[in-house]
């Protein structure tokens, strides 16, 4: 697959971009979303997940600046249409933590949600929710494989 190269089919599909291409395809895609909408992104570390998620938040109309909320989990921010809340669960040792980071309050808010280690919360995960997967491309340092 070539950069920038989109293959889709139905609702899924997969591109492989650079880091600005990446935030130009979070920034659209956030500007996409309506509240309530709960969007997961995984991927190893350093694939981009941050990155994307600034990005997003900017297409939520967010005018602050977004931090990865490794430390804190969960970050809130202010969007023009609605919140957006931006968790890492990263540092979470199971499921039964996410108490202690009002994931139940999140989940019913009416906000955009983005989670990135989604696979921390495992059974708490609701079903309906988007993935967003980040891949490092072999061979290709600046590129990332994105795919939904």
């Amino acid at each position: 697959m070539t950069p920038g190269t989109t293959v889709v089919s139905g609702e899924h599909g997969t591109m492989e971009l650079d880091l600005t291409a990446l935030a130009d395809w979070g920034r659209r895609f956030g500007a996409s979303l309506t509240a309530p909408a709960l969007v997961v992104l995984s991927g190893d570390l350093g694939s981009g997940k941050t990155t994307l998620v600034q990005a997003i938040c900017r297409g939520c109309g967010v005018r602050e600046s977004v931090t990865s909320p490794t430390f804190a989990i969960v970050h809130w921010y202010k969007g023009t249409r609605w919140p957006v809340f931006h968790l890492d669960l990263y540092r979470l040792e199971s499921p039964a933590d996410l108490t202690n980071v009002g994931w139940d309050d999140v989940l019913a808010a009416h906000a955009v949600v983005l989670v990135e280690w989604p696979e921390r919360a495992g059974d708490a995960m609701p079903a309906t929710h988007v993935v967003i997967r980040l891949e490092h491309v072999d061979g290709a340092p600046e590129l990332r494989r994105l795919s939904w």
